[in-house]
């Protein structure tokens, strides 16, 4: 099996960003797969059927999945993951018929979902080559989920591929028993002009923009791409950056808490509400809204019953993206306290907020590295705090006590 050495820029292959050795990875799995199916001798272990991405925040896991998904189901004859054939195409477009994508809607995967995609696993494909299972956010399966995900893990069905997305492969993150059953496949963060690259080539972005996102994001390509497009973002990005040196009073603690919730709130609600009224309005179509006649009543009723169970499925969901903008925020918190330790280190390394430079040197000028460290450390805390179900306001105000402390 031979792999041309630009293979990860054309294609499928072409989404997956900065990460060469992944891909040279997944796409000798595709060639192998290609081979046993025509009886052809291959590497053992090259293809598996269960396999586990993992990598830091904005690293690309899902995308690195999808992106393998449509390599598997690819009908081109000597380019697996051409990217435009009806497999490749259907498959990024999350509408293939033998492709399952699981995105949690609340903060877990319930075992009840899990159990129904373990049954609808065991079929054979109908139209592709396999018939895949891909997880997003694998380890926010609850132990009753993962519990019926291993019985399929430990005796796949022979056309069936399992993959599962997480962002790190610690054992508190995936079932330790899932994870040994699974091919790891392990992504970097993305480097600033690998990410600043396509931001220009693809999205059309400034130069100079582009570098600046790239520069700024943490390695997290989908968070590049919206500071590089959205002022708004950059503005949320902005007011929490002000915080370490905005905290003169102790009042202004509870300032800035409610401040952080209210920035969730309103990105979750800018996010989910055309989504969430479209989800309705699908919904009350369905259940004959407007109806007349014999039996309107009770159907009805039948209908207001599912519309409450949407409306609960879709705060779980609001709840979760609240969570997940927090803890992005927290991020750069941290990353703050980071850089004011590096500048008070005199470490020859680059900041994660080059742009905040200046406020950063002031803070490492006034604060020891000792107060540094305990601010940092308090951030940390508050982002275990916030994935335990504390309240947030409660969390964060406790965060930002200490950070006014020092």
């Amino acid at each position: 099996m031979t792999i041309a050495p630009e293979i990860s820029k054309t294609g499928v292959w072409a989404e997956v960003i900065g990460q060469p050795d992944a891909v040279r990875t997944l796409h000798r799995a595709v060639l192998a797969a290609r081979a046993q199916s025509r009886g052809e001798p291959t590497p053992p272990g090259a293809m598996t059927h269960s396999w586990l991405f993992t990598g830091p925040p904005g690293s690309g896991r899902s995308v690195a999945a999808r992106a393998f998904a449509a390599a598997l189901q690819c009908t081109h004859p000597d380019l697996p993951g051409c990217g435009t054939c009806s497999a490749c195409r259907t498959v990024l477009a999350g509408t293939h018929a033998d492709v399952r994508f699981v995105v949690p809607e609340g903060l877990s995967i319930p075992v009840a979902e899990m159990r129904s995609l373990v049954q609808a696993s065991a079929r054979r494909p109908s139209t592709g080559n396999w018939r895949i299972v891909l997880i997003e956010d694998s380890d926010r399966l609850t132990e009753g989920a993962s519990n019926a995900l291993l019985k399929a893990v430990e005796e796949p069905p022979e056309r069936t591929v399992f993959l599962l997305c997480a962002p790190s492969d610690h054992p508190a993150d995936v079932s330790v028993t899932i994870r040994s059953r699974c091919r790891l496949v392990q992504l970097r963060t993305p480097l600033p002009g690998a990410i600043a690259e396509v931001l220009r080539e693809r999205d059309g972005v400034e130069p100079r923009l582009a570098d600046w996102a790239a520069s700024v994001c943490g390695g997290h390509i989908g968070r590049a791409r919206r500071l590089a497009t959205d002022e708004q973002a950059r503005e949320r990005r902005e007011s929490v950056l002000r915080i370490p040196r905005g905290l003169q009073r102790f009042s202004d603690v509870f300032t800035a808490a409610s401040g952080l919730v209210k920035l969730a709130e309103t990105e979750a609600q800018a996010a989910n509400e055309e989504r969430d009224e479209a989800e309705k309005e699908e919904l009350k179509t369905a259940l004959g809204a407007g109806g007349t006649g014999k039996g309107t009543a009770a159907a009805n009723r039948g209908a207001n019953a599912a519309l409450k169970e949407l409306e609960k499925r879709q705060k779980s969901r609001n709840t979760r993206l609240q969570r997940d903008v927090l803890d992005l925020a927290l991020v750069d918190l941290a990353n703050f306290y980071r850089d004011v330790l590096v500048v008070r280190s005199g470490a020859q390394v680059p900041l994660t907020h080059p742009d905040f430079e200046r406020s950063i040197r002031a803070a490492a000028q006034e604060w020891t590295s000792e107060s540094t460290l305990r601010r940092l450390t308090a951030v940390l805390e508050c982002r275990k705090a916030l994935n335990r179900n504390v309240k947030p306001v409660v969390a964060l105000e406790a965060m930002l006590a200490e950070l006014y402390r020092g």
